[in-house]
């Protein structure tokens, strides 16, 4: 323990670093001028799903804003004083992610703002909830929406805007505690299905007075080359400085592969941060391979998905839990009357990631079947939020959970262990 404490006294500063290298990057690919033009854009956009930065206002200006995001989030949990653990981990990269397509510094503030308002009432530190604080942000495009995109006047829209996120930050932390019983913890992104619970909430209001926000499909494309170069860069880097962590071996490797990945698996803790930062780069490489193979553009949903499965391959993810899953929800994209391997799917595909767990604890087969049903629900169901909730295969995510996992169990299907049906289990779930 004592060695993996001093493996993460630096990590507040490699986060810094990566961040940074964004925001440095960020002017290879456009102007000073253009980049700063495009923040502006990005702020003042309804940011709805689908709304990629890389297309509304230009490369540069998306990695800027993602790593000024990541720079901000990180501030706040050193100032909070949070533990660089997997949950934080995974909650920093994610919004960083997200920041290529839909979270800025605009839309974040309020909902950040209402989580900060429900711990100091509740008399608990802020250290305890800042990151579901960040998780929680997935609802900025119900702030920009209300704010920018119903044609509202700007003294009566943004005012909307900050306090629809006030209210959603300040209830998000109950509902996700409550939330996670719900899916059993074999859901990854439970702030996001609690996001979808709230997003879903708010559009039925707007609808029920005329004010309609639908999703939307603004995508980038031809940055493929670059794009890739970036993220190779990024995935070398982490397998180099997790390699000389852990004395430039593999050793312990495979004992994080036989983790389930169900909440909470914190690789970090248990598996140490040199392992972590290796998983992290294999599973960026695979994300990675798997657009690319597929024949999917890089822009800025499916590098923010890329981003999101490394965050929680500190989490949950791995590789043996996380391919029977993506398996199937490949199967599931070639079989449907949508378009096979375009973006949608293909962010279908890789965050399907978010049921891991059910292949980690289950095995391949479920895994499998998770992955095959989780497709058709992440396709169906973004009308409920009406793209205000980002975290949409989240929200799919514990629906899934909810219905396999209980029949699972009942047929006590799990790694290792024979098919059979079993009544007590029926029973005791019954009895409920």
């Amino acid at each position: 323990m004592v060695f993996r404490t001093r493996q993460t006294q630096g990590s507040y500063a490699h986060m810094a670093a990566f961040f940074s290298f964004l925001m440095i990057v960020s002017f290879f690919f456009d102007s000073p001028a253009d980049v700063f033009a495009g923040i502006k854009t990005i702020w003042f956009s309804p940011s709805n799903l689908l709304t990629d930065y890389m297309r509304i206002a230009g490369v540069g200006a998306a990695l800027f804003n993602a790593g000024l995001i990541g720079l901000l989030s990180l501030r706040m949990l050193h100032s909070s004083q949070v533990r660089m653990d997997g949950n934080a981990f995974a909650g920093l990269i994610t919004m960083c992610g997200f920041a290529l397509f839909g979270k800025n510094l605009f839309n974040s503030i309020p909902i950040t703002m209402g989580v900060m308002l429900y711990a100091r009432l509740q008399v608990i530190p802020f250290q305890d909830v800042a990151t579901v604080g960040l998780f929680a942000t997935s609802l900025g495009p119900l702030v920009s929406s209300l704010a920018f995109g119903l044609g509202l006047p700007w003294h009566i829209g943004i005012p909307a805007g900050y306090l629809a996120g006030l209210i959603a930050g300040f209830v998000v932390v109950p509902l996700s505690k409550a939330c996670i019983n719900f899916h059993r913890g074999y859901n990854l992104y439970n702030t996001g299905f609690t996001a979808g619970l709230i997003a879903m909430f708010a559009a039925g209001i707007l609808r029920m007075f005329g004010l309609r926000i639908e999703t939307v499909q603004l995508l980038s494309s031809g940055n493929d080359f670059k794009l890739s170069v970036l993220l190779l860069s990024v995935f070398a880097a982490l397998l180099l400085f997790g390699l000389r962590l852990n004395n430039w071996t593999f050793l312990g490797y495979r004992n994080l592969l036989n983790q389930s990945g169900r909440l909470r698996s914190d690789y970090i803790r248990k598996c140490g941060y040199g392992l972590t930062l290796i998983n992290v780069a294999f599973m960026g490489l695979i994300a990675w391979a798997f657009v690319r193979a597929l024949g999917s553009s890089l822009n800025g949903p499916t590098v923010g998905a890329i981003f999101t499965v490394m965050g929680f391959s500190a989490f949950g993810c791995h590789p043996k839990n996380t391919l029977p899953v993506i398996l199937g929800s490949m199967l599931a994209c070639a079989l449907n009357i949508h378009e096979p391997y375009g973006t949608v799917s293909v962010l279908s595909i890789l965050f399907s990631s978010t049921l891991a767990p059910v292949a980690g604890y289950f095995g391949t087969l479920p895994g499998f079947l998770a992955g095959f049903a989780h497709v058709s629900v992440s396709l169906n169901i973004s009308y409920l939020h009406g793209g205000m909730n980002l975290y949409n295969n989240g929200f799919a995510g514990g629906f899934v959970a909810a219905v396999l996992v209980p029949l699972f169990l009942a047929f006590d299907i799990r790694k290792g262990k024979r098919f059979h049906f079993k009544i007590s289990s029926i029973r005791g779930s019954q009895k409920e």
